[in-house]
């Protein structure tokens, strides 16, 4: 195969977007959620794999809590990963890595990314699925699983159970 067949082939195939996110939770267990300002609803600190960047999910999760919320925390293991069809965009591959526990004075050194973020705030576990509906409420709530049991990470379609 030829440098230009192989460019051929590659431009050919399918595109699948990928994102990373952190998990983070304070000595209560509840888990710190930010209210983006280009769309509804709520999310983890988190975003777009910057793979033409040569960026892995962990280094995109790492940098984009550091952007979104300006604290640049090590992150522990990966809890989740989750394929999330899409209607109008390709699909999805969504990591989620263990932000930690943090103390209460880490929350108060919080600062929003303006460009993208109007809030954050941490809600209890029976919150989860109100404040994140959908695929990412029950990957959240997968990834918590794993955390209080030590099983995983887990292996998710659409924030469910992959079956074989």
């Amino acid at each position: 195969m030829t440098t230009t067949d192989y460019a051929t082939y590659i431009a050919g195939l399918p595109r699948v977007l990928a994102a990373a996110a952190a998990l983070f939770r304070d000595a209560e267990g509840r888990v710190l959620v930010v209210e983006p300002n280009y769309r509804d609803g709520w999310a983890l600190p988190g975003g777009t794999i910057e793979s033409d960047g040569g960026e892995t999910p962990r280094q995109a999760a790492r940098r984009e809590t550091a952007e979104e919320i300006g604290l640049d925390v090590p992150l522990g293991p990966l809890l989740a990963v989750d394929w999330v069809h899409g209607t109008e965009r390709p699909p999805i591959v969504a990591y989620v890595y263990d932000g930690g526990v943090l103390p209460e004075e880490r929350f108060a050194e919080i600062g929003l990314q303006e460009e993208e973020l109007l809030s954050w705030k941490l809600i209890d576990h029976g919150e989860v699925t109100a404040h994140l509906p959908g695929s990412l409420g029950r990957r959240v709530l997968a990834a918590l699983d794993v955390l209080e049991t030590g099983h995983g990470p887990v292996e998710l379609e659409n924030g469910h159970p992959a079956r074989g």
